[in-house]
């Protein structure tokens, strides 16, 4: 199992794959909150190394195949460290950085402290934490806390996900025999200190060139008036506004996105 070491309890499960061209760019995943490899690497990824690019996609301590201590607090200062750290080691190709959700945020943080990425992309991240936003990161570690994973998905999927994959979902669903998630478990741990992140972000910062993909089916983190002024504020910005998409992008739309990403890709590769 190839694991970044970071010490004796800790470390990061990745899978690389260099790209297959000289001078073409490196695709690295950055999770949402309680993702995995799998989102990337069940369609988006594959696209994406047969097109010639390469690919490294890797999970947070707190998420699965990545140890960790079970006492340390999760924060998005330690994540954006370990992404910091994971860049630094493995050296990806002319990284591009590809986050999803909150992972959008830790990528351009990540950027802040001193990454060489060429790329940024944003998968329905940018926001401001109001009075909605805030109820729902502060209700999601009671809900996973009494519930588990399967009230989480019950409760809140046919809002974050577009029609026809609710549609889709509805027949696995709702099936009853919640239990709560252990408490040590790491992706409870994540959502308790998820309300204590900084979004407060200088997007007007960002000095290369980042690509802005927002799902309009989302109907929990997205508001449209917070999208369209954050996103003008960001210098070489490419928007793309998916009216059949919601939240979880590589899930509900994993064509669109590969080829939203290789088109992207082969823009910064022609930058050489």
């Amino acid at each position: 199992m190839p694991i970044l070491r970071i010490d004796e309890a800790n470390g990061l499960y990745h899978l690389h794959t260099p790209p297959a061209r000289a001078g073409a760019p490196s695709f690295v995943f950055v999770n949402a909150l309680t993702g995995s490899t799998d989102a990337w690497e069940a369609k988006v990824a594959p696209v994406l190394r047969e097109a010639g690019f390469g690919t490294l996609s890797w999970n947070f301590r707190g998420q699965a195949e990545s140890p960790r201590d079970p006492a340390l607090p999760l924060t998005e200062g330690l994540i954006t460290g370990d992404l910091v750290h994971l860049v630094d080691r493995i050296a990806p190709a002319r990284p591009i950085l590809v986050g999803l959700s909150i992972g959008g945020l830790y990528a351009a943080r990540a950027i802040g402290r001193g990454v060489k990425a060429e790329g940024l992309v944003l998968l329905n991240t940018l926001r401001e934490i109001g009075p909605r936003i805030a109820w729902v990161n502060d209700a999601l570690p009671a809900l996973v806390g009494h519930g588990g994973v399967a009230l989480f998905m019950d409760a809140l999927l046919p809002l974050l996900v577009n029609a026809e994959f609710a549609a889709m979902a509805r027949a696995g669903a709702l099936k009853g025999a919640y239990a709560p998630m252990d408490p040590g478990h790491g992706h409870l741990n994540l959502m308790r200190h998820a309300p204590e992140t900084d979004w407060g972000f200088d997007w007007p910062s960002l000095r290369l060139p980042v690509l802005n993909v927002t799902g309009l089916q989302d109907r929990v983190f997205l508001d449209i008036e917070v999208v369209d002024r954050l996103a003008a504020t960001i210098p070489d910005l490419t928007r793309e506004d998916w009216e059949d998409a919601g939240h979880l992008l590589p899930l509900e739309r994993p064509e669109r996105l590969a080829e939203s990403l290789a088109r992207f890709g082969a823009r910064i590769e022609a930058r050489a």
